[in-house]
């Protein structure tokens, strides 16, 4: 059964607070390096890995809240429940990467973004705007936006420790699962964004990677 507006609207509001508040639960394990036993000690890092990889793990948890805002906003102004429910799907498997991030943030004893409620609410509008312009358009953003952070977290692979094999069995499993919601949204119908709509992503993404790294 289609929800109403009201009612969309509220649980957008639940999932925004859950997002902020740390309470999201993945519905699958966390990712384990391949070849490691299930009961052997995580490898030790030094102080200066551990502060680096757990200042990149979490860029990647203000991406997967920017992920958790972008898809609420654009389910709530899809024009087809086709559209909507394919937002919430992304949505859903997006929680993983969410909890699962926290969950590696938590072991490197750091902690997550200060500025997390001002990059859900950026994203927030971010997706409104997009989903605004229709279907096409916000499925084109999708593709886009999915693309960029799958090239991003390519990255974050070559920058992570050799030795922190925990991190890197998380950030590849969400490298791929990203590149298959850019599949889905272009399958969908996603159109292709103009350069100038794609290098401005590009560039609003590189200042949030560039505070989150230290905020």
């Amino acid at each position: 059964m289609e929800l109403s507006l009201v009612d969309r609207c509220l649980c957008g509001a639940e999932v925004a607070l859950r997002t902020l508040s740390g309470g999201s639960r993945a519905q699958r394990p966390v990712p384990r390096p391949g070849g490691v036993a299930p009961d052997a000690p995580p490898a030790e890092l030094a102080p200066a890995e551990r502060r680096h990889a757990g200042a990149l793990m979490r860029i990647n948890h203000v991406g997967e809240v920017c992920a958790q805002a972008l898809y609420q906003a654009q389910a709530l102004t899809a024009r087809t429940p086709e559209t909507r429910a394919q937002m919430r799907n992304a949505a859903l498997e997006e929680v993983d990467h969410l909890a699962w991030t926290e969950h590696r943030l938590s072991q490197l004893g750091d902690r997550t973004s200060l500025l997390n409620p001002l990059w859900y609410g950026g994203a927030f509008a971010i997706g409104l705007a997009a989903g605004r312009l229709g279907d096409a358009v916000s499925l084109g953003f999708v593709v886009e936006t999915e693309r960029q952070v799958e090239q991003h977290l390519a990255g974050h692979l070559q920058k992570l420790p050799a030795a922190d094999l925990a991190s890197r069995a998380i950030v590849a499993q969400m490298q791929t699962d990203e590149a298959a919601h850019a599949v889905a949204a272009q399958r969908a119908g996603g159109m292709e964004l103009p350069a100038p709509v794609r290098g401005a992503m590009r560039l609003a993404a590189r200042v949030m990677t560039t505070t989150a790294y230290y905020a």
